[in-house]
């Protein structure tokens, strides 16, 4: 059954307000977190708990000055942010985070757009949102912003190989390329982190990398280049950039629950998307304590990591996982 087209647009909206609170809170999340495991406070000024935030972020933001570099190129300077944002957030609309109810006759899907490339549409709209750090950078015209999206074209690029060929065992396994169709085969039989084990460890290393997280965040490396490819922004544009590289973070992690965690699938099946959330929420904590307590790679190390070792492991793990669906059948 398939939405009318009211319903798919209170959805896409409800869904988009709530991915943007949520990278607002995992901002507050993640400098909580860092503070307890460095034994310090993280917030606390601004409301309780420091709950209040990322609300003054947002005001200091708005009000801060957002100056505009003479020689940058104008239409992409501006455009850069806006493009990054929008992959970002596009991408999360095919993500599952139920199975669909019934409510008054009408059906609402478990996902914004249920379509059957879903896993191909996010690693596409993942490739668009690259361009918008590149364009950022390089119509900057800095020659740190320069190295920042020349740095971040190299690892981004590279490691989506890697990210790719992770999850084609997933697929295989799966028998489709959508990922609602992926989440009901892993309740049906089991998920998929146990026999896609070594693609799973390959997923995350490459996620973490293609989300520029410690410690693979050469691309915003400040001590050797100020800031990366958002040197040259500030204000609200530089927010966007945030905003981008936070929702990736988000995506990435919805991704994860679902290919090798069962989706909004748990022992106790009435609880639908509260599965999801508490395993999404478990999974950015993940990401939060490895930039807390690995320490960041030098760019041959992570250049080396990428094309020297998961690539082949990624591609052996597919072949197995192949020859593996073959004999069964």
């Amino acid at each position: 059954m398939t939405e009318v087209w009211w319903i798919s647009l209170i959805q896409a909206l409800v869904v988009i307000n709530l991915v943007m609170l949520a990278f607002a809170y995992t901002t507050w999340l993640e400098r909580k977190l860092l503070g307890r495991m460095q034994n310090r406070y993280g917030p606390n000024r601004a409301g309780p708990y420091g709950l209040l935030q990322p609300f003054a972020d947002l005001v200091k933001l708005i009000r801060k000055e957002s100056f505009f570099p003479a020689a940058s190129v104008e239409a992409p300077y501006i455009v850069a942010p806006a493009v990054s944002l929008f992959a970002a957030l596009a991408a999360f609309s095919v993500i599952p985070f139920g199975a669909g109810w019934e409510v008054s006759g009408y059906h609402i899907n478990g996902e914004v757009a249920n379509v059957p490339i879903a896993l191909i549409l996010i690693f596409a709209l993942g490739s668009i949102g690259i361009y918008g750090f590149i364009v950022g950078g390089w119509a900057s015209e800095s020659k740190y912003s320069i190295l920042g999206s020349m740095r971040t074209c190299a690892q981004l690029v590279s490691y989506e190989v890697s990210l790719a060929l992770s999850v084609l065992g997933v697929v295989m396994m799966g028998q489709s390329l959508n990922l609602s169709e992926i989440v009901e085969k892993q309740g049906a039989t089991f998920w998929f982190f146990g026999p896609q084990f070594v693609g799973l460890l390959c997923f995350l290393f490459a996620g973490i990398a293609e989300t520029s997280r410690a410690p693979f965040d050469l691309p915003e490396a400040d001590t050797e280049l100020v800031a990366g490819y958002h040197t040259e922004y500030s204000g609200m544009r530089w927010g966007l950039f945030q905003t981008a590289e936070y929702v990736n973070l988000i995506t990435l992690s919805a991704l994860a629950v679902t290919l090798f965690f069962g989706g909004w699938h748990g022992p106790w099946e009435p609880l639908g998307p509260l599965w999801f959330l508490l395993k999404l929420f478990l999974f950015m904590a993940f990401f939060i304590w490895v930039r807390a307590s690995v320490p960041r790679l030098r760019y041959d190390q992570l250049m080396s990591f990428g094309w020297k070792i998961l690539l082949p492991v990624a591609t052996l793990n597919a072949l197995v996982t192949a020859l593996l669906v073959v004999w069964v059948k």
